[in-house]
């Protein structure tokens, strides 16, 4: 894909508005031994060029004051809330050194596999891009990911994906996250819905009986109160 700039000589928050209003957007080029250059894009070409999940995701050339060179979309701002591009970052890439992107995942075969066709579970799509590392001349429009063979009782991770020749996955360390997780709704709502156990109640728990003594002491209260209530009608 292609992408047509000029040099800004002019900086500024004001220059950038009225860049805006004349239906451009500034943005910057930088990478490489040359430096930061300072640029503009037609607004309109770029708008539409972000629909597309290729030009977030490959070598694009560049045609800047005539000459041409190849950059990567590195990042772009949109207005809060109007269909507006603010400002775009574009990369300059050497054919002799990796670059490090995130490109997106493509799933297919899903509605044919044993999980779904057999067992009815619910796939789910963890991961939908992927950090890679590559040359320039490697790099994928995307990865394709076959879910044909997926069973119910399985996971896929990122280290289970088949990768493009000269790929390699950008991890931390031992990680391997989860990129394709498989549910079986039947098995889910089983585990919601059983019984939980009583608790048995311990026996020192328990309450316990009164007292001996207690008892016979309340006992001859019991006893007292006539002999009391005869004394008072004898009076």
């Amino acid at each position: 894909m292609k992408v047509i700039a000029n040099t800004r000589t002019v900086q500024g928050t004001s220059a950038s508005r009225r860049l805006r209003r004349a239906g451009k957007v500034p943005g910057i080029l930088y990478g490489g031994s040359q430096g930061p250059v300072m640029i503009e894009v037609d607004h309109n070409a770029l708008f539409h060029a972000l629909r597309k999940e290729k030009f977030h995701a490959s070598i694009l050339d560049m045609e800047l004051d005539g000459r041409t060179e190849q950059v990567l979309l590195r990042d772009f701002q949109m207005h809060p809330y109007k269909a507006q591009v603010l400002h775009v970052d574009f990369q300059r890439v050497a054919a002799d050194q990796p670059i490090h992107m995130r490109v997106p995942l493509h799933f297919v075969g899903q509605e044919n596999s044993p999980a779904v066709k057999e067992a009815g579970a619910v796939v789910g799509h963890v991961l939908t891009e992927l950090d890679i590392a590559c040359l320039p001349k490697d790099l994928p429009e995307f990865i394709e990911v076959d879910l044909s063979q997926l069973r119910a009782t399985d996971t896929i991770k990122v280290l289970d994906l088949k990768l493009p020749p000269g790929v390699k996955p950008v991890l931390r360390g031992k990680e391997n996250p989860v990129v394709v997780s498989v549910t079986i709704p039947g098995a889910q709502a089983e585990a919601e819905a059983a019984p939980v156990p009583a608790t048995e109640v311990p026996a020192t728990a328990q309450k316990a009986p009164a007292p001996a003594a207690a008892q016979g002491g309340e006992k001859k209260a019991a006893d007292k109160k006539p002999a009391a209530d005869k004394d008072k009608k004898k009076k």
